[in-house]
């Protein structure tokens, strides 16, 4: 089982992070793909990823675009060369929190997506209520051949369809698909089933039911699965070796 989102490097891990691992790999986590934020917080993520044997991504997060750095592409090219780094993002839009200026978010979005595209490297997508704006960006920059994910997705039928339909991305379905009031998003994993989506835990934030209140970790990802098969009624041994299989094809694991 695969989580392809989380942030284990973050400092809410650093009294017991190799323990947080170890409960992953008991739990039957095979692959941990650790996700960057910021410059630093990039760093942070391919210095754990080194350190566990982790994969990790190097990114500059909508509320981070105020404070990217004026050539990502230059400033992301010596990390890029690390062993462990396998994907671009997180990156995107996020109009609820409006944290960066919308014009400075995109712009950082545009650039990410052409450096993934220039490196030949997947793209993981933030998106928060700036879905339009945000498939314009895709329709203009994200070429035909380039693979990527919306992580935490938690949209429409319309939307999992456009997404996966129009730009080929797959969705990143974790904790929230256990929520009580996410009728919406169970019907959108039911409409697009295993084929078109990944899973993640996003931790340490968004955990699953019966782990609610507590900080969420990748081991967790089980009930993600539990539930994703529930929901479509099937094993989880089936919607595990999709999603897996989706994972895999994805980040290229195993090609670095």
């Amino acid at each position: 089982m695969i989580d392809t989102h989380c942030h284990v490097h973050d400092a809410k891990f650093d009294a017991d992070r190799a323990e947080t691992i170890a409960r992953a790999t008991a739990a039957g986590v095979t692959q941990l793909l650790t996700v960057g934020c910021d410059m630093a917080d990039s760093e942070r993520a391919i210095a754990a990823a080194e350190r566990y044997g982790l994969h990790a991504s190097v990114g500059i997060h909508p509320h981070d675009a105020k404070d990217a750095p004026a050539d990502p592409a230059r400033a992301f090219a010596p990390l890029l060369e690390r062993d462990r780094v396998v994907a671009i993002g997180e990156t995107g839009l996020d109009y609820y929190y409006d944290r960066s200026p919308r014009d400075v978010q995109a712009a950082a979005l545009r650039a990410q997506i052409r450096l993934a595209r220039e490196r030949r490297l997947p793209v993981i997508f933030h998106q928060r209520d700036a879905f339009e704006d945000f498939c314009a960006i895709l329709a203009g920059e994200f070429a035909p051949g380039m693979r990527g994910v919306v992580h935490c997705f938690t949209g429409t039928v319309e939307e999992a369809s456009r997404l996966t339909h129009e730009f080929g991305l797959l969705l990143g379905i974790g904790g929230v698909v256990t929520f009580a009031n996410a009728h919406a998003l169970r019907e959108s994993v039911r409409a697009m089933g295993a084929a078109n989506i990944v899973l993640e835990t996003d931790c340490p934030y968004l955990a699953p039911v019966p782990m609610r209140g507590k900080r969420n970790e990748p081991a967790f990802v089980t009930h993600v699965a539990a539930k994703v098969a529930e929901v479509l009624e099937t094993g989880v041994d089936e919607v595990v070796a999709m999603t897996d299989s989706n994972a895999e094809r994805l980040f290229g694991f195993g090609d670095r």
